[in-house]
């Protein structure tokens, strides 16, 4: 077995291109119809096209929506091997600010609160956030505490272009065909919507996407999109009486009619919920949005029902009319798609292990762009990136995770050959 040696030098590297992707701003937008959903995605499209042609990779393109396409040539004299992927996704959620990001770096982290700003005193503490006490000793990079990182998903991005670079530098690490994909707009559910599968050419992908060390997912949420749009009747508040009626009172009214105890914070697990992601109103209008989850396909068929219900219940109550719903499907479970096809989760198991780490199968509370890959023909499991705290300031990576990130990728590349 040839040893991955990742010395100094390749770490560093490997930091230095994730501080500089996280750097762009590359925030997607769930309101805009175009792809990429916004302009400065670009701007980290085309550094990561030029990169990779830099890099000496193959057959590099980026399409007319921003999808990044390159390989790493195979270095086996009779190649009889399948064409395997890794994908990850270069926008960044716009749950949180994503300009400006400033990046800081803790070395040997010493297990205490770190401030990540002293103006404000905001502050990443083991007490608040448990999991910090698992990286004692290790390099953290953290956000300054105005921003989120974007480690959700510029560590994967970091990481598949470092084993590219990494497995053309040792020609003596034998593979097939390696396809590398990069796509917009994940975060707002339509990464994959413009993913041209066949031009990938890859047999089976793995979306490097997912959190802490070991994680290797492949079962997910259905997701929906439902927007609610309230109507109501703006007069003026001193002739009023009888006649006004408030679209911001309606939503609040709305809002109640949902269970509490169906929210992200009220479940775990396998359990489904109902997520208020944002609402816009005033007393002529009001737009609720929610994002509508659950593992199960008839619970999931049910919660789109359900909430299709309220908006009847709620007409019949406040006048016909008054509210309207769409509801968008964003993806499916993959796991069913995975039947008779465990071999592609097992490679990545073995590859885990031989990079001496516990593998962490579970199902992922959210979804990747693999979840619909997987439905146009490209069984696409998750593999951890390292983050931490995704899209918020509290946001923050290891960068020996990212190391085990990068080994696992490349062991992946090995054993495809030997299976």
């Amino acid at each position: 077995m040839i040893t991955i040696d990742f010395n100094l030098d390749w770490k560093l590297k490997l930091q230095n291109r994730f501080l500089t992707y996280v750097k762009i701003y590359s925030t997607s937008d769930p309101e805009s119809e175009t792809t990429p959903s916004t302009p400065q995605q670009w701007d980290i499209a085309k550094y990561l096209f030029e990169e990779l042609k830099t890099l000496g990779l193959s057959d590099v393109s980026m399409d007319e929506n921003g999808y990044i396409y390159a390989y790493v040539p195979s270095n086996l004299e009779n190649d009889n091997e399948p064409v395997v992927g890794f994908i990850s996704h270069y926008d960044t959620s716009p749950d949180f600010n994503g300009k400006d990001v400033n990046p800081q770096i803790w070395d040997d982290y010493d297990g205490k609160d770190l401030v990540l700003n002293a103006k404000t005193g905001f502050t990443l503490s083991p007490s608040k956030f448990e999991t910090l006490k698992d990286y004692i000793g290790k390099t953290l990079i953290t956000t300054d505490g105005t921003s989120l990182l974007g480690a959700d998903d510029k560590a994967g991005v970091a990481e598949i272009v470092t084993a590219a670079e990494f497995l053309l530098a040792n020609p003596d690490i034998k593979h097939g065909r390696i396809a590398i994909g990069f796509t917009p707009d994940e975060e707002i559910g339509r990464g994959a919507h413009k993913f041209d599968v066949k031009k990938f050419g890859a047999e089976w992908a793995y979306t490097m996407d997912g959190s802490e060390v070991g994680e290797l997912e492949y079962e997910n949420f259905n997701a929906a999109g439902a927007v609610v749009q309230i109507h109501g009747l703006s007069v003026h508040p001193g002739y009023a009486y009888g006649k006004m009626v408030n679209a911001s009172l309606l939503a609040a009214e709305f809002i109640k009619m949902l269970p509490e105890n169906e929210t992200p914070s009220t479940t775990k697990g396998f359990e489904g919920f109902y997520h208020l992601t944002d609402l816009k109103s005033d007393v002529s209008e009001a737009k609720i949005q929610y994002i509508i989850r659950d593992h199960d396909n008839e619970k999931f068929e049910n919660r789109k029902k359900f909430i299709t219900d309220k908006v009847t219940e709620f007409n019949k109550k406040f006048g016909e009319g008054t509210a309207e719903i769409e509801i968008k499907e964003q993806y499916r479970n993959m796991k069913q798609q995975f039947e008779g096809k465990m071999h592609i989760v097992d490679i990545a198991e073995q590859a885990l292990k031989d990079a001496n780490i516990e593998p962490k199968i579970k199902a992922i509370r959210g979804g990747t762009d693999g979840a619909q890959l997987s439905y146009m023909g490209l069984p696409c499991p998750n593999i951890f990136a390292g983050g931490i705290n995704f899209h918020g300031p509290y946001e923050y990576v290891c960068l020996e995770s990212m190391e085990k990130a990068v080994k696992v990728i490349i062991n992946i590349a090995k054993a495809v050959k030997k299976r």
